[in-house]
């Protein structure tokens, strides 16, 4: 099962706050972990993950807080992962050459290289706008390899 993190999945769920203006300006993780119900470690530690992977610029102080490093549009489903669970990899042989001990006799390498590109490319076109965007905006999904844009 492909699955990302609970850390993932809250991660997001900070970031749509940031991005759906309805406090623009900078949160701190205090006002960010009371809007959201979750835990104020865990949204101190996600904060701290998305700032050091270039999505968030953070100010120390009475005013400081959190921002989108970038706007909404230009932050991707890709980059958020990458920033909290590290390089995105379906299979070890994903991960790069030298992964994997059977990769020179692996006959299903080049099929799960496929596969591994596909996701990775939908993960990058999809961006952080979209997530905030509602049902009724434009949005992407995976038909038989081919990306479709879908009026609803």
């Amino acid at each position: 099962m492909l699955r990302i993190t609970k850390l993932t999945d809250y991660g997001i769920v900070l970031l749509v706050q940031l991005a759906n203006g309805e406090n623009p300006g900078s949160r701190n993780a205090r006002s960010m972990a009371e809007a959201t119900s979750l835990p104020l470690p865990v949204v101190s530690k996600i904060l701290k993950s998305l700032a050091q992977g270039g999505l968030l610029t953070s100010q120390r102080g009475a005013k400081g807080g959190y921002t989108l490093a970038r706007r909404p549009e230009e932050l991707t489903v890709a980059e958020i992962i990458v920033a909290l669970e590290g390089p995105i990899a379906l299979m070890e042989c994903s991960a790069g050459p030298g992964h994997c001990d059977q990769e020179t006799a692996c006959p299903v390498r080049d099929p799960w290289q496929r596969i591994h590109q596909s996701i990775l490319e939908m993960l990058k076109r999809v961006t952080l706008r979209e997530l905030v965007g509602s049902p009724q905006e434009d949005f992407i999904y995976l038909d038989t390899g081919e990306s479709h844009v879908e009026h609803g």
